[in-house]
């Protein structure tokens, strides 16, 4: 699959949004590979990884976003769930899966209702190695700020404001594929 073709369906090469985002997906997909080829991963699909990597943040310039390019109408929230209604029409439901659930560590309907999220009301975590993968590859990198590395501890940080299921879930993956 070549994934710069799905994306430039939706993203103008040479833009500043698509520049951006090709920055981070491409910091996410070297990283999750990194974790996935890491020996701790197990048997995992190193092409879904990569290739929901690259796709996971095809939903952001639906949002309203203006510090990163993107002046859409929905709120930035929503880029996850948009980007995977983007993937299942492009034929790649594992991928609009692992692009639904990256989002924080995940976001549980429970969250969606009590804080009003407005999203569908379902579960949003990962649940395959796949989906924590790049779930996890992604906390490290931001479209704001995108030539910092975050440290594991400045991840738990900015994490612990959601609460202790998303940060539990967070220090889950960091035992389970970092040690």
């Amino acid at each position: 699959m070549d994934v710069l073709q799905i994306i430039e369906k939706y993203y103008t090469p040479g833009t500043q949004l698509y520049d951006l985002l090709i920055k981070h997906s491409s910091s996410v997909a070297e990283r999750a590979i990194q974790i996935a080829e890491s020996g701790r991963a197990g048997d995992v699909d190193k092409n879904l990884i990569y290739e929901a990597a690259m796709l996971h943040d095809i939903g952001i310039y639906q949002t309203d976003a203006p510090k990163i390019y993107c002046f859409g109408a929905q709120p930035y929230i929503c880029h996850a769930w948009i980007g995977a209604e983007i993937l299942r029409k492009e034929g790649l439901p594992r991928h609009a899966e692992i692009c639904e659930k990256h989002t924080g560590a995940g976001i549980s309907t429970d969250d969606i209702k009590a804080q009003n999220l407005p999203l569908p009301q379902r579960d949003m975590i990962p649940s395959t190695p796949e989906e924590e993968i790049v779930a996890l590859s992604d906390k490290f990198y931001s479209k704001s700020k995108p030539d910092k590395i975050f440290t594991i501890e400045e991840v738990r940080k900015s994490l612990s404001r959601f609460g202790e299921g998303p940060l539990s879930r967070f220090d889950g993956w960091v035992k389970k594929y970092i040690g």
